[in-house]
């Protein structure tokens, strides 16, 4: 496998924080995972929501079948019954035509988001129906390499932080930012780190 690129910034977290020296001792270092930037890893999150991941990939499948390559024109080109002929819900189809116009009329530009701060990128996602902050702090993460992100809302990294610091209670979004605070500015390797020890730590 590998060495994770989260190696470095994990020992300097370790060196601050006994429970993460303790859990990487436990688990080890989160492998690398990463997506491409661009418009097809925004149009792959608006068509894995609310679906499980074998039906993501099925459908991703039947549209790589269908346009080869996925392009913005080449989306923009369909209509809603052609997506949803696909397998599409009309919601997804609507949210994924949009993603594709939003990009060829100019209101988001992908290579501005790659040059903004981390707050300015995620308000500049946000405006694509179907893209939350979640989402977008997610593409940040995964696309970006942002160094120093964190998606509170996610629920594996609430339940990571309650078994690593073992709180009675799940912390809500807000609660576990004021958690991983000190964890500046090297919150992008924690997370990373925190869903590698949800998965693998023993409950």
């Amino acid at each position: 496998m590998p060495p994770s690129p989260h190696a470095a910034a994990l020992r300097k977290l370790a060196a601050r924080d006994p429970d993460i020296a303790a859990a990487l001792k436990l688990v080890g270092y989160p492998p690398p995972r990463s997506r491409p930037p661009g418009f097809t890893t925004l149009l792959r999150t608006i068509v894995g929501q609310q679906i499980s991941a074998a039906a993501a990939a099925s459908l991703w499948t039947r549209l790589a079948a269908a346009i080869d390559p996925i392009t913005p024109e080449a989306v923009a080109a369909l209509d809603v019954e052609d997506l949803r002929a696909l397998g599409f819900s009309r919601q997804k189809a609507l949210y994924a035509r949009g993603l594709a116009l939003d990009i060829l009329e100019g209101r988001v530009d992908l290579d501005l988001v790659a040059r903004l701060d981390d707050e300015a990128a995620v308000n500049h996602l946000i405006q694509i129906k179907g893209i939350g902050r979640w989402s977008a702090e997610i593409y940040l993460l995964f696309a970006l390499g942002r160094p120093d992100v964190f998606p509170a809302g996610d629920l594996a990294l609430q339940v990571g932080m309650q078994r690593l610091k073992r709180l009675r209670r799940r912390p809500e979004p807000d609660g576990l930012l004021k958690l991983v605070e000190p964890w500046r500015p090297y919150r992008g390797a924690a997370a990373h780190f925190l869903w590698h020890y949800y998965a693998k730590a023993p409950m």
